[in-house]
């Protein structure tokens, strides 16, 4: 039996004075699935998880999350309602702790029962707690991100370019962290431009242009669509 989708997004618009940045996108995430969301600068990927998470309300068209219409609501609301997303650029409260940056995300989140030690050992952060959020460096700013993420219980988790600035040896850890996220089955929706790194975490992707879904399937596949080629290498 085919699980229902954890997030289901449909016929989704946003126009920014006037101009179309989204045009009737559609996308669906099951639990347990990590859905690469790929395509070149400007194509609309982070202003659909812009849209998806509720810093903007779309023009039209209609989200769903866990059998929930969500379409439009704020960002405190969803994340009660079970999702969750990282930014391109971490905004931690700097002046606080690593821990404490955390203990704030339990707090407002589904489950304040998790222990914050856990969820940054699970992160790569494990022992760094006491040291101050404004400390670390853009790697570790990244996976404490993700940490506060974590720590609201999230069952859909946007991840935005989680992988961009880590060291190689970094990436691996990361991919594994992703995966092991989906095997305890959260959906993930993750935008990413390194392609080794997709290749590591992704079921299958989805692949934006212009604010418009070209191609959806494996990357395998998608490396070898025409137009898919011709947007990313202007062939």
């Amino acid at each position: 039996m085919v699980a229902s989708p954890a997030l289901q997004v449909s016929g989704l618009t946003r126009s920014f004075g006037g101009l179309p940045a989204l045009a009737g996108v559609d996308l669906e995430l099951r639990p347990g699935e990590v859905v690469g969301l790929l395509g070149p600068n400007g194509s609309g990927k982070t202003t659909l998880i812009n849209v998806v998470s509720g810093v903007y309300r779309p023009t039209s068209g209609k989200v769903e999350l866990l059998g929930h219409d969500a379409t439009g609501r704020a960002p405190e609301r969803l994340v009660r309602l079970g999702l969750n997303r990282t930014f391109q650029t971490p905004r931690p409260f700097r002046p606080l702790s690593v821990l404490e940056n955390v203990q704030v995300a339990l707090r407002h989140g589904r489950d304040a029962r998790q222990s914050p030690e856990e969820i940054l050992d699970l992160c790569g952060l494990g022992g760094q707690g006491g040291l101050p959020a404004e400390s670390l460096n853009s790697s570790q700013q990244k996976r404490l991100d993700l940490a506060r993420a974590l720590a609201t219980a999230p069952e859909v988790l946007l991840v935005d370019e989680l992988a961009a600035g880590m060291r190689h040896d970094e990436l691996d850890g990361a991919a594994e962290l992703l995966r092991k996220l989906a095997a305890a089955g959260r959906a993930l929706l993750v935008v990413e431009h390194l392609m080794g790194f997709v290749r590591q975490v992704t079921d299958r992707v989805v692949v934006l242009n212009a604010g418009t879904t070209i191609f959806a399937g494996s990357l395998e596949e998608a490396s070898e669509d025409p137009h898919v080629v011709e947007v990313f290498l202007g062939a």
